[in-house]
């Protein structure tokens, strides 16, 4: 008789439905495992067969073979060594009960121990999603999947206690989930001195989601603004927080429960393009996946490789990466907020002559690093000064973080409601058509923007750039149409003018 097991396979982030099929049948003792498997799956035939002998259960010397359905879909990982040990004890005929409502994850260590694996949290989510009422996950995986409720999830220690459960109706162990405290910011614009105009371009791509890139010398708050950026993005809703959790859960990095904080990333100039967009022979998310809904902060952004910053091109307009193989195309989302910053030439100290030797030509060979594609595709430019010593000293009590965040999270739900019969809930996300559908302006607004447009020579993208800030600076506003006021504050925040 033929055992069948429901489960799924992860490919990127999402995931497609398996059965596991187990037959044992006389004839030579054998273990086939087929169905287009990776070498870790291959491998787990060793792990199942002593985890069933060490929980007390005797394989019988026979014909094994398991089946994983459908064999074009290529399946990767160790959370399929549960199914293949429930289906071998089924077929066995030690498990008698119905399983067509049961979904199994986890991986076996030798001694029969079901051990803690990634990616609970999307397998999780197709099991409910294929109608099945019950989840079997490892015991320390139960708190990624608590907040789902059309699904009973059960934590389970080991084989044994597993087909206890089973076969005799016993009841699972109680799994106390601890909720998390939600832990403060580490960073605050309260404690931020000065730099009063960065403060406000981190103000308005926090509300839009816009792109952003600041330029200054050496030690004057670049990086202290980027970092300080999560403390003022706007709610998340269950939807985003839902699939930053999915994300999280495959690469390893999901704590108890769905996320509550926009994710922060913040890789070295010496990163690749591979841990950039993600891949390798079993794709992964890489860094831009895992800022997605967040903020991905390249911290000396001409130091990159010019192979990495090209490969923000088509994620900065597409939103999404699409990874091809030779087992299939892979795509994973990528809507971030892009902040970048640089110093204004190689030693960073750019005009000042008391510190600055770059000749003329040294200071344009370094801004040329970074293309003019790239720099068409930040929404706000910001030159940071140094802040002055009687800034440092003032006893001003500056804005916090929370009071920004009052602004940007009503400016969210304006977006949030504008939008609500789209398929996008921030301006950034702005295309084609809908630009001049919610970007309209008036006569006087029309007239600047075309001057501008005009003088400067920009191309179509900084336009729509333009506008999609000057809708964001209106909205935290409050305001409906957009001001010549408002206009011109974004154009001053676009101009390369602005950065050098």
């Amino acid at each position: 008789m033929v055992c069948k097991i429901k489960c799924a396979a992860i490919t990127g982030i999402d995931t497609q439905p398996v059965i596991v099929e187990t037959d044992i049948c006389n004839g030579l003792p054998s273990f086939d495992m087929v169905g287009l498997l990776a070498s870790n799956i291959k491998e787990s035939r060793e792990r199942v067969r002593t985890a069933i002998k060490n929980s007390g259960f005797m394989i019988p010397p026979k014909r094994i073979t398991i089946n994983f359905s459908p064999a074009n879909i290529r399946k990767t990982g160790t959370y399929f060594d549960l199914p293949v040990a429930v289906s071998i004890l089924m077929s066995m005929g030690l498990i008698n009960c119905t399983v067509d409502d049961k979904m199994f994850i986890g991986e076996l260590s030798l001694n029969g121990d079901i051990v803690k694996i990634n990616g609970v949290l999307p397998l999780a989510l197709s099991a409910m999603e294929q109608g099945i009422k019950k989840c079997y996950v490892p015991i320390e995986n139960v708190g990624e999947c608590d907040f789902i409720k059309d699904l009973e999830i059960i934590g389970v220690e080991n084989l044994n206690q597993l087909v206890m459960i089973l076969t005799t109706n016993m009841k699972p162990p109680e799994i106390k989930i601890i909720p998390q405290e939600t832990e403060d910011y580490k960073y605050d614009f309260k404690n931020i001195k000065g730099q009063i105009q960065a403060r406000k371009a981190s103000e308005i791509a926090a509300a839009g989601m816009h792109n952003m890139l600041m330029m200054g010398s050496p030690g004057v708050g670049k990086s202290i603004i980027a970092k300080t950026m999560p403390s003022i993005l706007p709610d998340m809703t269950l939807e985003e927080q839902i699939e930053i959790s999915k994300i999280q859960s495959i690469a390893g990095i999901l704590e108890e429960g769905l996320v509550t904080k926009r994710p922060f990333r913040s890789p070295h100039h010496t990163t690749t393009v591979t841990a950039l967009t993600g891949g390798g022979i079993n794709p992964k998310p890489g860094e831009m996946t895992l800022a997605h809904g967040g903020v991905l902060y390249m911290d000396e952004f001409p130091e990159f490789s010019r192979a990495v910053m090209e490969t923000l091109r088509q994620p900065l307009e597409d939103r999404k990466i699409v990874v091809s193989r030779a087992n299939g195309t892979y795509s994973f989302p990528a809507d971030f907020v892009l902040m970048a910053s640089m110093n204004p030439c190689r030693c960073g100290y750019y005009p000042d002559r008391n510190k600055c030797n770059c000749t003329e030509n040294d200071v344009k060979k370094y801004l040329e690093k970074v293309s003019g594609p790239i720099l068409d595709r930040m929404d706000l430019c910001v030159h940071m000064n140094p802040v002055s010593f009687m800034e440092i000293k003032s006893d001003k009590e500056q804005e916090s973080s929370e009071e920004i965040r009052k602004r940007v999270d009503l400016a969210a739900a304006i977006q949030r409601e504008r939008y609500k019969y789209e398929n996008f809930n921030y301006n950034s996300q702005l295309q084609g058509e809908f630009i001049e559908k919610y970007c309209a302006l008036d006569r006087k607004e029309e007239k600047l923007i075309k001057d501008v447009y005009e003088k400067m020579n920009l191309s179509v993208r900084a336009y729509e750039k333009i506008l999609k800030v000057a809708r964001t600076i209106a909205d935290l506003k409050g305001k409906n149409k957009i001001s010549t006021e408002d206009l011109a504050e974004a154009i001053s925040f676009k101009t390369i003018e602005s950065v050098g």
